[in-house]
């Protein structure tokens, strides 16, 4: 397990143009207020970018996944059967229509759990999606239900 960490870190530091590109709008709670993690390891692999509030996984591709389309389908397959919905992505898409990138993501976190902070409805009550950690909890505890979880 060790060696997934530092190949995380690996690939933190050699980050390609579209995954720093990317990372600019999903870091520190930028896309309304979802918390992003970089090259996160879940059950063997390493995600570009997860949300593990909303069980999303963002995957950018690069040329090389052409052929690596089985792979990708295996990997999509297992992350989903942890629970993850998995968006892909080609980097050029992050690139050159970042925008619609961007929305499409916002669309599939709203739709797995609502904002991290919606206003409350008139004579509603709070209530907020089971995965969210509240207001001074860490994601350490929402963590303790994910197997998929970095360790």
């Amino acid at each position: 397990m060790h060696s997934r960490i530092e190949n995380a870190r690996a690939l933190r530091r050699r980050a390609t143009d579209a995954e720093q590109k990317l990372w600019y709008f999903l870091r520190n709670r930028r896309l309304s207020g979802y918390r992003f993690r970089r090259q996160v390891p879940l059950g063997g692999y390493v995600a570009d970018f997860a949300c593990m509030q909303a069980r999303l996984v963002v995957e950018l591709d690069g040329g090389q996944h052409v052929d690596r389309r089985v792979e990708d389908e295996a990997r999509a397959r297992h992350l989903e059967r942890g629970g993850f919905r998995v968006l892909r992505f080609w980097d050029d898409d992050a690139l050159l229509r970042t925008e619609a990138v961007l929305e499409s993501i916002l669309a599939a976190l709203r739709s797995a759990c609502p904002h991290p902070s919606p206003l409350p409805q008139a004579g509603e009550g709070k209530e907020d999606c089971e995965a969210l950690p509240q207001a001074g909890e860490g994601e350490r505890q929402s963590s303790r239900r994910e197997p998929f979880e970095s360790g």
